[in-house]
C-alpha cells in the first residue's frame, strides 16, 4: 500500500468548511488521519500489526527489522523468560506482553495480522500452524520445524489458508544467490553435478552426557511453557537461551542452524527440492581408553552427510550435495592459491563444481565468487532475477510488504513453498545422522517423499512425526 499525504486545497471556502465544520460532520463522516497527519504519515490501515512470540535473541533482532521497516507496528510480544524479553519491552512498551501464546492467541487475535516466530525449534510448528489456522501471516525462524511430517504439514497449510509466510534464513535476499543463478543459467560453469556445504558449528556443546537436574529454576522463566511439546523434564542449568541446539529434543544441530543458510543456494540455483537418499558418518566421543560414549540425547559432535538429489530441469542427472559440519571442510579447489583465503567468512561455505567450472559464496551467500577468482570481475550473465532491496536485512521488510499486499499478491524470498522443501532435505540428512546411532554404522536411507518415509531401514522413521507432550498436540 502506499502512503498518503496531505492534499493541498488552494480553496479558502473549503479550508474553512472543513475546519469548522468537523465536529458537525462526525455523525455521518470521519476525516482520515492522513489528511490531517501531514506529509509522512502512515494511515492504519498501511500498518501491519504484528504479535513477536520469542521476543529475545534472535526474536529481538527479528522484530526490531520488521519495525525498521516503517509498516510493521509491533502490538503484542510473547516470551516464557521475562528476562529475554526485557530488551524488547523496553524497545516496544506500548505492546502489550505475554508468557503464554495459546493465551495470547485466545484473547487477542482480533487484534493483530500476523505473527512472528523465534522459538526453539521443537515449538515452531505448534506456534506457527495454530497462527495460519486463525488467518494470520506468519514469519518463522529457520529451520521452519523440528520434524519432516510438521514442514509438509506448514507448506500444505500455507495454500489452504492463504497466508503469506516467510522463513528467517535472511540470506535467501541476498544479491549473491540470485547472481550466481544468472552465472549457471549463462552456462558460466556448465552443469553442476557436485555441491559442498560447510560450517564452524557446533558452537555449542554436543556430543555429551545430559547435564544433572537443578531445583532451582528462575523466577522469571516458565519451564514448563519453554519445554512445550517436548517431554516434561526437570530444569538444567545452560539449556535456555542458547544450548537447546544440541539436544535432540528441542534442536536439530548444526545442520538446523545453518543448512538453511547454506543450502538455500542449490536449490535455488539447482531446482533440487526432494532428496532420494542419504547417508552420514559422524564424530565419535571417547570417555576413556577405548571407551566410546554414548549419549543419544544429544547431537554428534560433527558430521559428514551426503544426499542425492534427483536430475531436475536445470541439470543434467543426479546432484551429490555433500553437508559438513563440526569445522569439517572440502578439499581446497585447485583453482585456489596455496595461501589464498576462500572469500567472506571461511568457517562456512558453499562450493559448486560444474563440468566448465566452480564457483562459491559464504555464508547468506555472500562474497559469491567464480573460481578462479579473476573470473569474476569479466563475467558476462544479464541479470535475470530482481533484486530485494536491502539485501538480506531487505527480507524482513519483504514480508511485511507482502502481508500488506496480500496472499498471492508478490513473490517472497523463502515462502513455504521454497522453505518447506528445504527444511524437509536437511531433516532427512539428520535422519542418516540418528540412524548412524541406531543403526551403529552407517547405511544409505532411501527415501520415498510421498509416503514420507524410509524404505529400508524402520527404526529411523519414528524421528518423521513425533509425539506431542498432552497439552501441546499439533493436530492437522
Amino acid at each position: 500500500m502506499t502512503e498518503e499525504k496531505e492534499t493541498q486545497d488552494a480553496n479558502p471556502s473549503r479550508r474553512s468548511f472543513i475546519k469548522s465544520g468537523a465536529l458537525a460532520a462526525a455523525g455521518f463522516m470521519i476525516v482520515p488521519r492522513f489528511v490531517l497527519g501531514g506529509t509522512g504519515y502512515t494511515a492504519p490501515s498501511d500498518m501491519l500489526n504484528v504479535a513477536g512470540v520469542g521476543a529475545g535473541g534472535k526474536g529481538q533482532s527479528d522484530i526490531a527489522n520488521f519495525a525498521k521497516s516503517g509498516k510493521a507496528n509491533i502490538a503484542f510480544l510473547c516470551d516464557v523468560d521475562d528476562r529475554r524479553a526485557a530488551a524488547s519491552r523496553a524497545a516496544f512498551p506500548k505492546a502489550k506482553y505475554y508468557k503464554d501464546w495459546r493465551e495470547m492467541y485466545d484473547k487477542e487475535h482480533k487484534h493483530f495480522d500476523a505473527v512472528s516466530v523465534s522459538t526453539p525449534d521443537h515449538n515452531h510448528a505448534i506456534i506457527t500452524y495454530h497462527a495460519m489456522q486463525l488467518g494470520k501471516h506468519v514469519y518463522v525462524q529457520k529451520p521452519l520445524t523440528h520434524d519432516i511430517w510438521e514442514a509438509r504439514l506448514l507448506t500444505e497449510a500455507a495454500k489452504k489458508y492463504k497466508v503469506v509466510t516467510q522463513m528467517g534464513n535472511q540470506g535467501a535476499s541476498n544479491d549473491g544467490t540470485r547472481l550466481m543463478s544468472e552465472w549457471y543459467d549463462a552456462d558460466l560453469v556448465g552443469d553442476v553435478h557436485t555441491v559442498y556445504c560447510w560450517t564452524n558449528r557446533p558452537v555449542w556443546p554436543q556430543g555429551i552426557k545430559w547435564p544433572d537436574p537443578q531445583p532451582n529454576i528462575p523466577k522469571e522463566l516458565d519451564w514448563d511453557l519453554w519445554l512445550g511439546t517436548a517431554p516434561k523434564k526437570d530444569y538444567v542449568d545452560k539449556l535456555v537461551p542458547f544450548n537447546w541446539r544440541g539436544w535432540w529434543d528441542y534442536g536439530t544441530g548444526a545442520l538446523g542452524d545453518m543448512g538453511c543458510h547454506l543450502v538455500e543456494a542449490p536449490f535455488r540455483v539447482l531446482g533440487i527440492q526432494y532428496a532420494k537418499d542419504v547417508q552420514a558418518s559422524v564424530g565419535s566421543v571417547y570417555v576413556d581408553e577405548f571407551k566410546q560414549g554414548h549419549f543419544p540425547e544429544s547431537c554428534p559432535p560433527s558430521s559428514h552427510i551426503t544426499l542425492t538429489f534427483p536430475k531436475t530441469n536445470k541439470t543434467k542427472g543426479d546432484v551429490t550435495l555433500h553437508w559438513m559440519d563440526g569445522g569439517i571442510q572440502p578439499e581446497r579447489p585447485i583453482e585456489l592459491g596455496a595461501s589464498e583465503k576462500w572469500g567472506g567468512e571461511e568457517g562456512n561455505g558453499t562450493l559448486f563444481i560444474g563440468t566448465k567450472g566452480k564457483m562459491y559464496a559464504s555464508t547468506y551467500s555472500d562474497a559469491a565468487t567464480l573460481l578462479p577468482k579473476e573470473r569474476t570481475a569479466s563475467a558476462n550473465a544479464p541479470q535475470k532475477w530482481a533484486r530485494v532491496p536491502g539485501g538480506a536485512n531487505g527480507h524482513y521488510a519483504q514480508w511485511v510488504e507482502g502481508c500488506l499486499a496480500g496472499y498471492g499478491k508478490t513473490e517472497l524470498s523463502s515462502s513455504f513453498d521454497k522453505a518447506g522443501p528445504l527444511t524437509e532435505a536437511l531433516l532427512m540428512a539428520n535422519l542418516a545422522v540418528r540412524g548412524h546411532e541406531l543403526k551403529g554404522g552407517s547405511i544409505k536411507l532411501n527415501w520415498d517423499n510421498q509416503a514420507m518415509k524410509v524404505t529400508n531401514f524402520e527404526d529411523v522413521n519414528q524421528y518423521i512425526k513425533r509425539n506431542y507432550r498432552a497439552g501441546f498436540e499439533l493436530k492437522a
